[in-house]
């Protein structure tokens, strides 16, 4: 499988770069699988860091996913204007640290972590197919979301 792995938490934070610096963008992939009886702390360590990632300049988006056959395994998908930002400066955010730092008591097995470039983007937001959508119904606005164009080439 192609994609980069994530460099562990730790490194001092960079200054971001400015708008005519940003490198190309990323899309971070994480696997997670929790101990069984585990799934709702997990939910509640999570849920803070997308609420404070979407206020970084380099965020674009975040969709928590959940395994329908197995309760107990769950996909992050997070897509950055900047791979540089995300790798020097936001990974090492504070907002993540408590997440992070109970994390080896609740996990089944380590986190696997990609990064990978976008090569194309297609997305229906909002059409009327898609208004029952879980992202549509947890409160996503069009203007949330469209605020930031996603070059993809």
């Amino acid at each position: 499988m192609n994609g980069r792995t994530v460099p562990k938490a730790g490194a001092s934070e960079a200054a971001a770069p400015g708008a005519g610096d940003r490198g190309p963008e990323a899309v971070v992939v994480v696997s997670i699988h929790v101990k069984p009886g585990y799934e709702e702390e997990f939910l509640r360590l999570v849920t803070p860091v997308p609420d404070a990632m979407r206020h970084e300049a380099t965020f674009v988006n975040a969709v928590l996913h959940r395994d329908p056959e197995d309760s107990t395994r769950f996909m992050l998908y997070e897509t950055w204007a900047d791979r540089d930002d995300l790798l020097r400066v936001q990974v090492h955010r504070e907002y993540r640290k408590a997440y992070w730092a109970r994390l080896p008591e609740i996990l089944r097995e380590p986190r696997q972590i990609q990064v990978w470039q976008p090569v194309r983007g297609d997305f229906a937001f909002f059409s009327a197919a898609h208004r029952s959508h879980p992202i549509a119904l947890a409160g996503a606005r069009p203007e949330r979301i469209g605020h930031r164009a996603i070059r993809t080439g």
